[in-house]
């Protein structure tokens, strides 16, 4: 079990360093293109609603502590504990994507559509012809980012079946704390994003 343990937290660590250099990829994309047209990007962050992102920043801030605590109540032998932080967990994942999903909505509904797509109504803040660019690169950025909160909550979903049957005990709780740092990691993007594109002007 030791050997299991060990094998599993380093699978999951270089994992994670590998979705870490893609997103950081994606980082350096979008500090070119502010290098290359800050008013541009300027006037597309005026767009974000930064207390929609900010309540999203908590959401994702709170499911990592119930993350957290459903991974130490596994190790305390409290199965009971395991599954309700892991509910309270996906709960917040579902709202995260449910605001996000909410937010690409009104974009799309003012024309904010990446590449020749992009047709701003009218009324729209944003009528750079450049700012395709930008909208391009905040739905791949928070597209990828949503899509692994999807996978986080199909992980979830699957660790929770587990804490069911009563599988997770203080001597065997590797794959649920794999699924906790793959959470973690999650968060962490958010927490370069939100202020990437919603609060840095």
């Amino acid at each position: 079990m030791d050997q299991q343990t060990s094998a599993g937290k380093l699978g999951m660590w270089v994992f994670m360093a590998q979705e870490l250099l893609f997103f950081s990829g994606l980082f350096c994309a979008f500090g070119f293109v502010r290098y290359m047209y800050p008013e541009m990007v300027s006037q597309a962050q005026s767009s974000m609603d930064w207390r929609l992102g900010g309540i999203n920043s908590i959401i994702l801030l709170v499911s990592s502590l119930t993350m957290s605590l459903s991974v130490r109540s596994a190790r305390s032998n409290n199965r009971s504990g395991t599954i309700k932080f892991l509910i309270a967990t996906m709960i917040c994942g579902f709202a995260f994507l449910v605001i996000k999903a909410t937010e690409w909505g009104m974009h799309m509904h003012e024309g904010y559509f990446p590449g020749k797509y992009f047709n701003p109504v009218h009324h729209a803040e944003v009528q750079d012809p450049l700012a395709h660019i930008f909208f391009g690169l905040y739905y791949v950025m928070t597209g990828m980012h949503g899509l692994h909160i999807v996978v986080g909550l199909g992980l979830m979903t699957w660790m929770l079946v587990r804490a069911s049957r009563g599988e997770f005990n203080s001597e065997n709780y590797v794959s649920l704390e794999n699924t906790s740092l793959f959470w973690h990691l999650v968060d962490i993007v958010w927490i370069f994003l939100y202020p990437l594109l919603y609060l840095a002007k």
